[in-house]
């Protein structure tokens, strides 16, 4: 119902209704055919209106390096370090480069602990005043459904992402998979690596719509699953639903080196 005051004539003019955008939110989680789980993730304030009002609502995804003895731990430290560093933002300021700058200081704490025995990749989204914000290290994946279109918002940060944006910088625009470059998976930067300066990261955040649907998640599920078969299931009734029908789809792949994986699902409806 609108809501209506007394205009000067003494008739009653209706008062424009004010929407407030809401949000569902879920996770799945399996090891795959790993040994142990390095995939760490959280929300904040998910369950709070009042407090994603006042700060907003924080998903973070971060995938420990598989091979490095300390994977597990660095991505824990990642996920602790982020959300103790949400609480202190200035939520007048550039949270886009708030979020960018807790990213660092967090990999600069895996880096003190670890020494270089562990690393950790990260997926950080902010919503704040219905806008999003996002800050991502690694190969883990930002993904955008709207409107039925899946995009990618983030970039790889590994050896074959980085040959293929040299090649288009060089004038040279590069066709498909290029499976040739030997280690092409490597991580070229990733969180607890030395002298990390930089973030992948929107410069302006984006305003969000009536049925977009956010989602983080390790390359355990971006890695394995294409675009028609993520399109699916982000396109379910819910949050939850999703994240049934990700771990489906995990399943009927059925890859026998399955690695963990991870996904964060946020629906935004009015």
């Amino acid at each position: 119902m609108g809501l209506f005051k007394r205009n000067r004539r003494g008739g009653a003019a209706r008062l424009r209704t004010v929407r407030a955008m809401s949000f569902q939110t879920a996770s799945v989680q399996g090891v795959g055919k790993r040994e142990r789980q390095e995939d760490a993730f959280a929300f904040v304030n998910d369950r709070d209106v009042a407090m994603i009002k006042e700060r907003g609502l924080l998903a973070l995804m971060a995938d420990g390096m598989g091979g490095m003895a300390g994977g597990a731990e660095a991505s824990r430290t990642v996920i602790d370090e982020v959300s103790h560093a949400f609480s202190e933002f200035d939520m007048s300021g550039d949270l886009g480069l708030q979020l960018e700058k807790c990213a660092l200081q967090a990999g600069a704490k895996v880096y003190a602990k670890l020494r270089g025995t562990g690393g950790s990749t990260l997926a950080a989204a902010l919503i704040f005043n219905e806008k999003l914000y996002f800050s991502s290290v690694g190969d883990s994946f930002v993904y955008l459904l709207r409107s039925g279109e899946l995009i990618r918002l983030n970039r790889e940060h590994n050896l074959r992402a980085d040959r293929r944006l040299e090649a288009i910088e060089a004038g040279h625009m590069p066709t498909g998979a290029d499976g040739s470059i030997r280690e092409g998976d490597a991580l070229t930067r990733f969180l607890g690596m030395p002298d990390l300066d930089r973030t992948d990261r929107f410069l302006r955040p984006l305003k969000l719509s009536d049925g977009d649907v956010i989602m983080l998640c390790s390359d355990g599920i971006g890695g394995v699953l294409d675009a028609a078969a993520i399109t699916g299931a982000l396109s379910g009734p819910s949050a939850s639903a999703s994240c049934r029908a990700m771990e489906a789809a995990i399943s009927r792949a059925g890859r026998i080196n399955q690695d963990n994986y991870t996904a964060l699902v946020i629906r935004c409806v009015y």
